[in-house]
């Protein structure tokens, strides 16, 4: 090394190494270092540091830019696939809303979309369209009858608000089995 002198015992010697300065005979004791700030980063099982510059700031939420969003366009909806029609015919159907167990053994539920069928399974779906507004319901048979002349189904209280009618009791109605219980 070029220019670099150590003092030993008040003389100047070329400090070639370290070890020099501690094997001259009579040399002083090299001081010790002295003592090191602790680091500000935590390591890993360390204490954290609690000065807040060094912690991580939540990220903002970025903002849609205006041709961001009209690059991303919802995807048309899919139709939904219409289910397969097993068997379909028209008739006039009534409604009841008497609290009796019905004929598959549950308590009857006005407010459920069941209705009763005079041979269909239990647990058949069948959609009903009222003929007089086109509005319609899918009920699951649950029951037996009507046994009212002319009439091929009884729907439940809530059945019958769906298609719109309880005003008159009776109505022409299309329906379709779309299962077999």
């Amino acid at each position: 090394m070029v220019g670099a002198f150590a003092v030993v015992n008040g003389a100047k010697a070329p400090a070639d190494s370290a070890q020099a300065a501690q094997t001259a005979p009579g040399a002083a004791t090299p001081a010790a270092d002295p003592p090191r700030p602790e680091p500000s980063r935590a390591s890993r099982g360390g204490p954290r540091d609690p000065d807040p510059k060094h912690t991580k700031k939540k990220a903002k939420p970025k903002k849609a830019r205006p041709e961001a969003v009209a690059e991303h366009k919802a995807a048309p909806k899919k139709p939904k696939k219409k289910a397969k029609v097993l068997q379909s015919g028209s008739c006039e159907a009534s409604f009841y809303g008497e609290g009796q167990m019905t004929a598959s053994g549950e308590p009857f539920d006005p407010n459920a979309l069941t209705a009763a069928h005079k041979t269909l399974p239990m647990g058949s779906k069948v959609r009903v369209t009222n003929k007089n507004n086109g509005r319609s319901v899918v009920v699951r048979i649950n029951d037996r009858g009507p046994y009212a002349g002319g009439r091929c189904l009884d729907l439940s209280t809530a059945a019958m608000k769906k298609v719109g009618g309880t005003g008159s009791g009776v109505i022409p109605v299309r329906y379709e089995v779309l299962s077999r219980g």
